[in-house]
């Protein structure tokens, strides 16, 4: 619910710099680099700041009410203060925020997502992706007694310096196809990082199987994501998906499954609607009910690297690990996403993709709308590709997909900047169609720029 005091706008004027985002973002800028501490959500020339949630509805500073088909990144599989996580929540502070113990619920996920999801034997939680990602890596290190890790190119795992290699590579930098280039994320990363990172193309068997090869001996795992976003969403083919996990068997590297995002394609998790079975499994987002969490799952021998009891591989400490209020509000959402919510979720997808499909073809404007599940992505090519490189967008089509993200944040919906969007179970089928309207409607309005033949 809108605060009593602030006044409900049913569009939004980004950018208007004498809006209260603006005027907050000013102040943020004071005591924070850039004004924020999230790259992902920096919309130039500020940021548009929220007030409240509640549902499939976002308000912000200055009283303009959005259809959120963005959900935090995809970690709000039910929408905004859903009243059943709520409640728990609320019960659970009245007791205690947080503890230097262990508490039960903490066991109840646990408990949770191992009957839920076959290859989970252990679990061990932490407090966002990065770390998932990250611990991912180490405990790979640890089991296998190896320094080096592959990894896909274009594909995001995190900021952990490791995950972050050739992750926005471009024709300059990215080298050739059967050799991709090691291109660090962030200055400074040390040239030892790189050369304990193996880039492989996405969806190229061939070509990836004599990568991996030249480094089997070195390799402790490599890291896959079944349907990478940065990459445009892309399906992991069956042919490249049985070279890994072959791969992986015959060289004694483990398999790791990033679905810190795409954990909510399936009712198992990704792996399980792509019939795979990796040894550890990084995950995040949905599993906190709407608070910070990460966790590594798998293999229960794999996972005993972490295992104090025995004498642990990886240290693994976090104050706020495994900490009752996220366990309690992940433990309440999970409940809700039941086979039939997933269903549901994935049939409203569809529906999204193909209306916006049509609305492309409507306005006549080049472009195409991607992805699975409850996820998609707008994209201003109709390229059709299987990796990183096929994806890529150039200046100009990243341009035109800017300008179509702040027409849509004007009119009624939040979307990330780059075009991607995923669904919660808040959301209606009458929320889809006029979304498709707005899209039909932008697309319209930006001719005859974008106008293009096919």
């Amino acid at each position: 619910m809108a605060p009593p005091t602030m006044l409900r706008k049913e569009a939004g004027s980004f950018p208007d710099l004498s809006s209260r985002s603006a005027r907050l973002s000013e102040r943020a800028r004071k005591v924070m680099p850039g004004g924020l501490t999230r790259s992902s959500i920096h919309w130039p020339p500020y940021q548009i700041y929220a007030a409240s949630g509640a549902g499939s509805r976002v308000i912000d500073a200055d009283g303009v009410e959005r259809i959120d088909f963005q959900n935090n990144y995809t970690s709000l599989i039910h929408g905004h203060a859903h009243p059943q996580v709520t409640e728990k929540l609320i019960e659970q502070a009245r007791r205690g925020t947080v503890f230097g113990l262990t508490s039960e619920p903490e066991i109840r996920l646990a408990e949770l997502l191992c009957e839920r999801v076959p290859s989970f034997e252990r679990i061990r939680f932490c407090n966002s992706g990065t770390e998932a990602t990250l611990n991912l890596v180490k405990a790979a290190r640890a089991y296998t007694g190896r320094p080096k890790i592959a990894k896909t190119e274009g594909a995001y795992h995190g900021t952990s310096e490791f995950m972050e290699v050739s992750v926005n590579t471009d024709p300059q930098s990215w080298g050739p196809i059967d050799a991709p280039s090691r291109v660090a994320s962030s200055q400074g990363t040390p040239q030892a990082v790189l050369d304990n990172v193996v880039v492989i193309p996405f969806n190229d068997p061939q070509r990836a199987l004599a990568l991996l090869e030249q480094s089997k001996d070195e390799l402790a795992g490599v890291v896959i994501d079944l349907s990478p976003l940065r990459c445009g969403l892309p399906r992991a083919s069956r042919p490249f998906l049985d070279m890994l996990q072959a791969f992986c068997r015959r060289s004694g590297a483990l398999l790791l499954s990033d679905e810190v995002l795409n954990f909510r394609l399936g009712y198992g998790g990704a792996h399980g609607e792509f019939d795979v079975k990796p040894d550890l499994t990084a995950i995040g987002k949905i599993i906190g009910g709407g608070l910070p969490v990460g966790g590594v799952a798998g293999r229960a021998d794999v996972m005993d690297v972490f295992n104090m009891s025995i004498g642990a591989k990886v240290s693994h400490g976090g104050t706020f690990n495994g900490n009752p209020l996220t366990m309690t509000a992940g433990h309440a959402a999970m409940e809700l996403f039941t086979r039939d919510a997933l269903e549901h979720l994935n049939r409203m997808g569809e529906r999204l993709r193909e209306k916006v499909a049509a609305a492309f073809k409507s306005a006549g404007v080049a472009g195409q709308v991607v992805g699975l599940g409850s996820l998609f992505r707008i994209l201003f090519h109709t390229r059709e590709y299987h990796d990183y490189r096929g994806y890529l967008q150039t200046a100009p089509e990243v341009e035109q997909g800017e300008r179509l993200m702040r027409w849509i944040i004007n009119n009624g919906f939040l979307i990330t900047r780059m075009g991607a969007g995923c669904l919660s179970t808040a959301n209606t089928e009458a929320e889809i169609d006029r979304f498709a309207e707005v899209v039909h409607d932008g697309l319209r309005a930006m001719a005859p720029e974008s106008v293009a033949a096919d």
